[in-house]
């Protein structure tokens, strides 16, 4: 455990009743590297609900984050008229939503909330997304060929469009 799980034990205290739309993109998907997360992170009381397949609206993956970990540039959302995401729209408690920010960077500042319109079936509704801090964007440096790697593994697990998936690939390059 460290100081950020402190973090998220602390606003789950302070945490509403109520639920949040989260549109999930990117490797949280992968069901093998978010298990090894929680774990990691003491969360093993946690899981991500069955969620549905949806297509964020007006935005492309960017990979605008130089990430030590990863090894290389990772993805983020950025706004592109007539372009789209496929991911998963998970309903998640407000309880359970510091969780859900530390996963995706949030508890460091890497990743900021966003909203997004997802498709889900013929509905067009509002959703929270994570995007990179605009004031950590960089282009510089290679794509990390791991994280396209687990995007891809993620995106597969979670039953995305077979053309979005081998997509990934290329626009990696």
């Amino acid at each position: 455990m460290d100081s950020h799980y402190d973090q998220v034990m602390k606003a789950r205290e302070s945490a509403g009743k109520g639920m949040r739309r989260y549109f999930a993109y990117s490797t949280i998907l992968d069901r093998a590297a978010f298990l090894e997360w929680r774990a990691q992170h003491a969360y093993d009381f946690f899981d991500l609900p069955t969620g549905e397949l949806a297509e964020a609206i007006d935005v492309a993956l960017a990979y605008d984050f130089p990430s030590r970990w990863w090894g290389g540039r990772v993805a983020g959302l950025v706004d592109q008229p007539g372009q789209s995401v496929f991911g998963r729209l998970f309903e998640i408690s407000e309880l359970d939503w510091p969780i859900i920010a530390h996963k995706e960077g949030g508890v460091t500042g890497m990743s900021v909330e966003r909203p997004v319109k997802v498709k889900v079936g013929d509905k067009v509704i509002d959703a929270t997304a994570f995007a990179t801090n605009p004031q950590r964007q960089s282009t510089e440096g290679p794509i990390s060929p791991r994280f396209v790697e687990a995007l891809i593994r993620g995106a597969t697990a979670a039953a995305l469009p077979a053309q979005w998936v081998a997509s990934l690939g290329a626009s990696a390059k």
